[in-house]
This record gives structure tokens, C-alpha cells and sequence, in this order.
């Protein structure tokens, strides 16, 4: 019996330091934020999942977006907003845009912030 509630004691602690471990960071500066989006987007633009449904339907599509990405406190995207665009096929900035505003970021902004961020891709 004391062994068992060694190891619920010690089951515990572990899992209440994963739970500390794996909260997002709460970032506060512009530049920051700015690079940890361009970080994170560059990696959904590189994931096999994003390729693969691009691939998919929208194979023949080349060219340069420039949009503005909004963020909000729970690091969600709130807004896609295309500024500039070589590529012509509507229904591609669309897929863009509702890849994109699933995206949760791996990082929080502290209450009540909100950043806009340019972001510039090339397919």
C-alpha cells in the first residue's frame, strides 16, 4: 500500500512538470513575435500535410503573396488579409486563407495584444 502511493505521488509530479513544461511561452516584444510568426508560418508553407494538399488541386500555381497575418492573445490567427499577389487563382487564396486562420502559434501574447504581420511567400 505504500508503494502505491509512492508511485501516484511520483506519477503526479511528473505529469504536473510536463504540464509546466509544455505551456507556451508569453511573448511581449514586436520583433519577437514578428520572427516567431515568420518562423512558424515558414514551417506550415514546408510541412508534408500543407504540400501535399497544394500539390493536390493547386499544383500549377507559382508566384508571390505578401499578406498581413493578425495574432491575438491565444496565439491564434485572426486575421488573413492578402496585401499583394502574383497569383490570380481565387480559389487558392482561399485554401491559403483558411490553412492559415486554423493555425494556432506556439506562443501566447499577454492580455489584450494583438499584432499584425507582413509575411511574403514565394511557390
Amino acid at each position: 500500500m505504500n508503494a502505491l502511493k509512492t508511485f501516484l505521488a511520483i506519477t503526479l509530479f511528473l505529469a504536473a512538470g510536463q504540464t509546466a513544461l509544455a505551456q507556451r511561452p508569453v511573448l511581449t516584444d514586436e520583433e519577437q513575435v514578428a520572427e516567431m510568426v515568420t518562423k512558424e508560418i515558414d514551417e506550415v508553407f514546408q510541412s508534408e500535410d500543407f504540400l501535399k494538399k497544394k500539390n493536390k488541386k493547386y499544383a500549377d500555381v507559382k508566384g508571390t503573396m505578401v499578406i498581413d497575418i493578425g495574432v491575438v492573445q491565444n496565439g491564434k490567427v485572426s486575421t488573413f488579409f492578402k496585401v499583394d499577389s502574383d497569383v490570380k487563382n481565387i480559389d487558392f487564396i482561399n485554401f491559403m486563407s483558411s490553412y492559415i486562420l486554423d493555425h494556432k502559434f506556439k506562443f501566447k501574447l499577454q492580455k489584450q495584444q494583438r499584432y499584425k504581420i507582413r509575411y511574403s511567400v514565394t511557390f
